[in-house]
């Protein structure tokens, strides 16, 4: 099956009438095996929570039945539909959504659903509360591990974490795919992230905290899903060309400090 347009938006049913109030956005490229399971489980809790809410997978170039998943959710009631993004990695899915999102909050969740759908409840009430950003930590208090990553993804995890520090600032966690944003604060951020692969998360964070973004961290419980492709030497030498641009591009947290302290003097 040919990759959905970048142009196209479907789903068997039409856009309800009233915006909804939360959009969950869900990047997906050969997703099939495991979307269809996301989508029902996301929707299901969507009703029972009762939340004005809507999903919509962004086709990052798929050449399996991930848009039929789609459609064959949409079918079954589940209020989702697709939007196709032709520009490779996640960082590029994600940002398509964001900035193509009417929703008053929208955020985004991975396709294999690692983290369960009750945290979009914790989620929604922080941004109900007036945050801007919120982020699902897999590290901070309260979080919960159900199962490990493999030991090759927690060394690269480990290494990136150290490199990342000087960006992500107090943030325990950047790489957690559970992220939420008032409307406004997802087109400052991603009107400016210029990443698309591994280490998007992190330009993201650093963003929001280069804008003066009210961020807070949430716990999550968190499950190692199959699927990943990680390759710790040669996705490692993608990553650190990714963090060299991101430290030519954004400002680490020491110099977000220093600017900090200069504007109230």
């Amino acid at each position: 099956m040919s990759a959905v347009s970048d142009v196209v938006c479907h789903g068997r049913f039409p856009a309800p009438v009233r915006a909804p109030e939360l959009e969950i956005l869900i990047p997906a490229y050969n997703e099939e095996r495991r979307l269809s399971h996301t989508i029902m489980a996301l929707a299901g809790h969507l009703r029972r929570r009762r939340i004005n809410g809507s999903l919509r997978v962004i086709d990052n170039g798929s050449s399996d039945r991930t848009a039929e998943c789609v459609d064959r959710a949409a079918a079954a009631g589940a209020p989702v539909t697709v939007t196709g993004c032709s520009r490779r990695g996640k960082g590029a899915a994600v940002a398509r959504g964001m900035l193509t999102s009417t929703a008053r909050w929208v955020g985004f969740c991975d396709a294999d659903l690692a983290t369960p759908a009750e945290a979009v409840d914790d989620a929604l009430a922080e941004l109900r509360a007036g945050r801007q950003v919120v982020i699902g930590s897999r590290r901070c208090e309260g979080a919960e591990l159900q199962l490990r990553q493999p030991f090759v993804r927690r060394v690269g995890g480990a290494g990136f974490r150290l490199l990342a520090r000087r960006y992500s600032g107090p943030v325990t966690d950047t790489q957690c795919g559970f992220k939420f944003f008032e409307a406004q604060a997802a087109r400052a951020v991603f009107s400016q992230v210029k990443l698309a692969g591994f280490a998007f998360d992190l330009e993201v964070v650093s963003r929001a905290r280069t804008l003066g973004l009210s961020v807070v961290e949430i716990p999550v419980a968190w499950r190692d899903q199959e699927g990943s492709t990680f390759r710790l030497v040669a996705d490692g030498r993608k990553v650190a060309g990714e963090l060299w641009r991101l430290h030519r591009e954004v400002p680490t947290a020491g110099r977000i400090r220093r600017h900090a302290l200069r504007a109230a003097a």
